[in-house]
């Protein structure tokens, strides 16, 4: 089985294209199906461990991978990995900005150093990266750049830090899209939702019992997103389809990130999850959660072919 993507198989052929944490998540839904549509994808990442596996992975599926250990807060590793990947493939015609992670806090238990740390992992690596990608290639070549932002336009409550770096990277984004025109590249960000990954098992205690099980009543469409639904919107601000789309933020989040907790949300229907991935796996904190929701579809349906 491969990946099941909706873009033809050799959309993006013959193109470099770096995925920042790429060993897990979205970072590796993404190298997926890159590398199901004839992309040269270089996963990178912190531990090498993680990098190995998801390389196999690619590799069993026929595509074509390399991966490279790289802290993206390390402003020099960043040059070097940049300058690493133009030395063995002679360009660079994407970079997705995946990597990044936070932790719950209300604002007024963050440290100093907890809040540090947290807007350099999202906002200065990107930063890093982005900067690196046009001076050592995009200014003279053109490229695509796509970040990753958050739904933080009403705030992140429990989570300011990760709100504020979010912001910066969204209004980044808008001025890297002006400033870099010129060289015909284009940035582009997205902002997910909700979305079931791996990432939700680093989270524990009563956030892990009773946030993340509590997060698909709070969308429009009753129910949290996919990784391939994240991945799908990636590849289209790559693609030579988004040619004329820059400075944009797209959100994917089911509307979510709209209306206000006035408005009460009905319950929903007729909306069906897109999971192209074929190597895609339940995060442990939802397992029960997902199963029951699936049983009870199943049960519908056949009720209504009664």
């Amino acid at each position: 089985m491969a990946y099941q993507s909706i873009f033809r198989a050799d959309a993006f052929a013959d193109k470099v294209i770096i995925v920042t944490g790429g060993g897990s998540g979205i970072g590796r839904c993404t190298a997926h199906e890159l590398a199901s549509l004839g992309a040269q994808v270089v996963i990178t990442g912190r531990k090498i461990e993680k990098l190995e596996k998801v390389s196999q992975e690619i590799l069993e599926d026929g595509g074509k991978v390399h991966c490279i250990v790289c802290d993206n807060r390390d402003e020099e590793q960043v040059k070097n990995m940049i300058a690493e990947v133009i030395e063995k493939f002679s360009k660079l015609d994407g970079l997705i900005n995946n990597a990044g992670g936070q932790f719950p806090s209300a604002l007024e238990s963050i440290s100093a150093n907890g809040f540090d740390a947290v807007v350099r992992n999202n906002l200065h690596s990107t930063f890093y990266l982005m900067r690196e990608a046009y001076n050592q290639w995009m200014a003279k070549h053109g490229g695509s750049i796509v970040n990753m932002a958050a739904d933080m336009w009403g705030g992140m409550p429990g989570m300011g830090h990760s709100g504020a770096a979010r912001s910066g990277v969204d209004n980044l984004t808008k001025t890297a899209s002006v400033e870099w025109g010129r060289s015909g590249v284009r940035v582009n960000c997205v902002a997910p939702g909700w979305i079931i990954s791996s990432g939700m098992d680093n989270y524990s205690g009563d956030f892990a019992k009773f946030i993340i099980p509590s997060l698909a009543g709070n969308v429009p469409l009753k129910r949290m997103g996919t990784e391939s639904e994240i991945s799908s919107a990636i590849c289209y601000l790559l693609s030579d389809a988004a040619a004329f789309v820059s400075g944009v933020t797209l959100r994917v989040d089911g509307a979510a990130s709209q209306g206000t907790r006035m408005y009460p949300l009905a319950d929903a229907s007729n909306s069906q999850s897109f999971n192209g991935f074929h190597r895609a796996f339940i995060p442990d904190v939802l397992k029960d959660q997902i199963g029951k929701a699936e049983q009870h579809s199943a049960q519908a349906q056949d009720a209504n072919k009664d």
